[in-house]
């Protein structure tokens, strides 16, 4: 039996400000935005190319909006990623690498050892990794 992780709940207080950073500025394509009552609404969306989503939502189970922290996407070039983020207006950190001390230091590192970082608008925070290309 698979067991796949397939949505991500990141809590929010604006869904309609999170709904247009995702989906307009960090590029996730936008799967549905759906109101069920009066009191919910399920906003998904999905990085290009991953099998796991995101939800924004109203009446659904999540934790304080804010606090999730080091969520993680998985890129061939973080250099490309970065400047499209840039390009968008996001604020995106430089390129960065952990050094043999365990200290974080610019520029590209080692095979797996290249990050760059960002926040939404309400303070949860992402990881950007450069994987090397397999051939």
């Amino acid at each position: 039996m698979d067991w796949k992780l397939e949505v991500v709940v990141v809590p929010v207080v604006d869904l309609d400000r999170a709904k247009r950073f995702y989906h307009e500025q960090v590029g996730f394509g936008l799967d549905h935005d759906t109101r069920i009552g009066e009191h919910s609404r399920v906003i998904q969306l999905t990085p290009r190319g991953s099998g796991c989503s995101i939800v924004l939502g109203t009446g659904i189970p999540q934790s304080v909006p804010g606090s999730l922290r080091g969520l993680q996407l998985v890129v061939d070039d973080v250099a490309a990623a970065r400047a499209e983020l840039a390009e968008r207006g996001v604020d995106v950190t430089e390129v960065r690498h952990l050094d043999g001390g365990g200290e974080w230091r610019p520029g590209p590192g080692e095979p797996w050892n290249s990050f760059i970082f960002f926040d939404d608008p309400e303070g949860n925070s992402w990881v950007i990794q450069e994987r090397p290309a397999t051939t």
